[in-house]
């Protein structure tokens, strides 16, 4: 009897044990992007090439924090003479769950000139943290962790403009608002994303029809105002950005389109 007891006593610690509650996560429809997408931009300057860059979605899928995860990587460089005067070549990276399209682990690699940043990034949403490693500059050696709080279901910058293709945009007036939460270095945020109606784009690959997004910048030392940064997102199947312009304190810069690969629905071009 006493060996009875004390199996049914096991038994309910460990069912206790395995039973803690862990987040649920809320899935959002995804019919625009998949495994094994590449987007290339040129980067302009006023009316100069000066650079190149691109978006890599894995072909595989990855396994973070327990759960299924698009890699996705977000590549710039300088070309040319720009390359002459300062040399830029920057990776941001993120896991982003395949079903919340939330981020669960984020990097970036920077090389701008002699500035030089390698980050990870781990987000714990059981306890709405975000721990937060820089490398050595010297050694390359990652430091001791640092946490902040992060708000829930937050995203990335690249898995924010994943989440901006998700959004069905039928449903939008011109100056209706959308939110994204986000975090960044060490601070969370809150983005505010004013739609501002249709545009036809032209391109090198033709004239596409797009949503024009405009993000409300906070002040920053950058970008010229709260209206600064324009998006174009394709107006069909994929929602992929187009183009991107930025207003800044000395100029205007921006991405264009200029090839593409691995997308899940037909580009629309019109004549």
């Amino acid at each position: 009897m006493k060996s009875f007891l004390k199996g049914v006593l096991l038994f309910f610690l460990l069912t206790a044990f395995s039973s803690e509650k862990k987040k649920e996560f809320t899935a959002i429809k995804n019919t625009s992007f998949g495994k094994g997408e590449v987007l290339e931009y040129r980067v302009n300057f006023g009316f100069f090439t000066v650079g190149k860059a691109s978006t890599v979605i894995e072909k595989s899928v990855f396994t973070k924090n327990e759960r299924p995860c698009y890699k996705v990587d977000a590549f710039g460089e300088t070309l040319g003479f720009v390359s002459w005067i300062t040399k830029v070549k920057d990776q941001w990276g993120a896991y982003i769950d395949t079903a919340a399209l939330i981020t669960h682990v984020s990097y970036r690699k920077i090389r701008e000139g002699n500035y030089k940043k390698d980050e990870v990034i781990n987000y714990d949403y059981d306890k709405l943290q975000a721990e937060v490693k820089v490398a050595d500059k010297q050694t390359g050696k990652y430091g001791d962790p640092k946490y902040y709080k992060i708000p829930d279901n937050v995203r990335d910058i690249v898995a924010g403009f994943l989440y901006l293709r998700v959004i069905d945009y039928k449903k939008f007036k011109i100056g209706d608002t959308l939110s994204i939460s986000g975090f960044f270095e060490d601070t969370p945020y809150n983005m505010k994303v004013i739609y501002s109606g249709k545009d036809n784009v032209s391109t090198k690959i033709g004239k596409i029809p797009c949503h024009k997004l405009i993000p409300v910048m906070p002040d920053n030392k950058l970008f010229d105002g709260e209206n600064s940064i324009t998006c174009w997102i394709s107006d069909d199947g994929n929602h992929i950005p187009v183009k991107i312009q930025a207003k800044m304190f000395i100029g205007s810069t921006g991405i264009e389109l200029v090839g593409f690969r691995g997308l899940r629905n037909q580009l629309r071009i019109v004549q």
